[in-house]
């Protein structure tokens, strides 16, 4: 024990006093920021400014159309009107789209009653924004049309299809609380990319360690006074003690932050974020046992390798499950409780980015908690007793490439 302790400190003090752990203990939470308000700006920004002709043999329905459109501050739109139109005429608004002229217009075919049909002619096939705003000024207008047409006065119109906004509460424990979707959303992925990002940081620099030490032949000295068992153990105390620190710089840095006046000004409203006392504590565990999960398998997987290129072909493949994580985010924050969300939840390389998920939208229940933590415990006592037997004996081959076969030997030898 008293080895382990000493490379433990060994590794943690030569880590945190490293350039790379100030630099990115300042650097990741400017770039995470940067990335949020880059993200909020170009969301906002989508769709603005454009200069668009709504064209239509009805031309009242082109100036309802426009004027819903003018209405939306966020667009800042110029719509001009053309109508009524003929047919001839689409090619002349063709010309002008192509010559930059305008950024598209809007055709409303109106012929067929009761059956109106719209097409919106751009330059971009992906300006999703600005159609949306377009569909939604269509069917408002339409529905006003045919209110006027079936008799209702054009005063009354405005006051019948006024537009309800919908504020979500959730219930926890029969009380009912605020919520908010969007914050609830954003929330869930901070936290996760948070943990993930750190999790396959550290465990790719318990990887680097072995390779390093193995290349420069130090094992060979080490090995004479200690176990092999008690080196990969201080590695992983080590390293992952670095993170907790790191961890924990992070989170005084956002309390201070969160106490000051512009965070109240910042996370107010829809933008309002709250993290729970159970949701920190959560988040230590899955740290350590996520840590614990890929360190060591890329340590196991770096005592067959011997430098950074060959270990990092296999880093790919530690990251499918995070990609498989965030390939399900929008349908695990919106059916927490589904038994594709609960399944994923229960897999060990994915349950600290999907259960967070989870958490954020809705605390399941605390079995499923105490079965996730189990199932990864489990999984890395399982996973600990491999990579320790394939460290053992890979530490100290060299120039020759481990096959699975070399591997299963290596095992029996232990």
């Amino acid at each position: 024990m008293r080895d382990t302790l000493l490379i433990a400190k060994r590794e943690y003090l030569e880590q945190v006093r490293g350039k790379a752990f100030k630099i990115t203990t300042i650097l990741i939470p400017l770039l995470f920021v940067a990335l949020v308000g880059v993200m909020t700006l170009a969301s906002r920004n989508s769709g603005v400014g454009k200069h668009l002709v709504v064209a239509s043999s009805d031309a009242a329905l082109a100036n309802r159309v426009r004027d819903q459109l003018v209405s939306d501050k966020d667009a800042r739109a110029t719509v001009d009107v053309d109508a009524p139109v003929a047919g001839t005429e689409r090619q002349a608004l063709l010309t002008k789209v192509d010559q930059k002229d305008l950024d598209g217009f809007l055709w409303l075919d109106t012929s067929a009653p009761d059956a109106a049909k719209a097409t919106y002619e751009s330059r971009s096939a992906g300006d999703y924004a600005t159609e949306s705003r377009l569909q939604s000024a269509v069917n408002h207008a339409l529905v006003a049309e045919r209110l006027v047409a079936r008799g209702i006065p054009s005063n009354e119109v405005e006051a019948l299809t006024q537009r309800v906004d919908v504020d979500t509460v959730q219930i926890k424990n029969g009380k009912e609380t605020e919520s908010s979707s969007l914050s609830t959303f954003w929330a869930a992925y901070a936290m996760s990319f948070l943990l993930s990002f750190t999790v396959i940081m550290y465990g790719m620099n318990v990887g680097r360690s072995v390779i390093q030490e193995k290349t420069s032949r130090i094992f060979e000295v080490m090995l004479s006074t200690v176990k092999a068992s008690d080196m990969l153990a201080g590695k992983l105390i080590g390293i992952g003690a670095v993170g907790l620190t790191q961890l924990a710089i992070w989170a005084v840095a956002a309390a201070l932050f969160a106490s000051s006046a512009l965070a109240t000004t910042l996370l107010s409203g829809e933008f309002k974020v709250a993290v729970s006392t159970p949701q920190i504590i959560l988040f230590i565990l899955y740290f350590i046992l996520g840590y614990a999960l890929y360190s060591t398998l890329f340590a196991g997987l770096a005592a067959t390798c011997d430098t950074e290129q060959e270990l990092q072909q296999y880093t790919p493949l530690a990251a499918v499950p995070i990609w498989l994580s965030f390939g399900m985010i929008t349908f695990i924050v919106t059916n927490p409780n589904s038994i594709w969300s609960v399944a994923i939840s229960m897999f060990p390389p994915c349950a600290p980015i999907t259960m967070f998920l989870r958490l954020a939208s809705q605390f399941p229940p605390l079995w499923q908690i105490v079965l996730s933590l189990g199932l990864m415990a489990l999984s890395v006592v399982v996973l600990l007793w491999i990579s320790s037997r394939i460290y053992r004996v890979g530490i100290l081959m060299y120039g020759k490439r481990a096959t699975l076969p070399e591997i299963v030997r290596w095992l029996r030898y232990s």
